[in-house]
């Protein structure tokens, strides 16, 4: 399987019927046959994760290979797929936006879709501008922190 490396920040309006554009510069990104139907589901930090379907394929592949007789591993499973909902975009690029999931990102009007790596996370605008802010010496320390260590 090829590696999938998004890239990018878009400004989003959701609509009055809960109804996101996907951005076709995003979309382009993708491979053809990954390209209208996607997985939905509770990120971290009060974010959604929209994963391509062959992503969403191998990440729960590897959780369903988790032992179903640890309790953690069961929690874990259970909150990884609470919400996940199969998502199309339709004629217009667009996709409904699934409203169990609403509240967990806190969504209103304004989104921030923010692919990085092998996903597009969905964020409320003005929690995305606040998880963001990061002054230039501290990007610098957690830069060091993480990347530092390599050799």
């Amino acid at each position: 399987m090829a590696t999938t490396n998004l890239i990018g920040e878009y400004e989003c309006k959701l609509d009055e019927k809960g109804r996101i554009i996907f951005p076709s510069a995003l979309k382009k990104q993708l491979a053809p046959e990954f390209q209208d139907k996607f997985i939905i589901n509770r990120g971290f930090e009060g974010c959604l994760v929209i994963h391509p379907m062959d992503v969403w394929n191998e990440i729960s592949s590897n959780v369903n290979k988790l032992s179903l007789f640890v309790e953690e591993n069961r929690r874990f499973s259970r909150a990884f797929h609470d919400g996940a909902t199969e998502v199309i975009l339709d004629s217009q690029n667009r996709f409904l936006l699934p409203k169990i999931l609403i509240p967990h990102a806190t969504i209103d009007k304004e989104v921030i879709l923010f692919a990085y790596a092998n996903r597009i996370e969905v964020w409320d605008k003005p929690t995305y501008r606040k998880m963001m802010s990061m002054g230039s010496e501290e990007y610098s320390r957690l830069a060091e922190k993480v990347m530092g260590k390599q050799e």
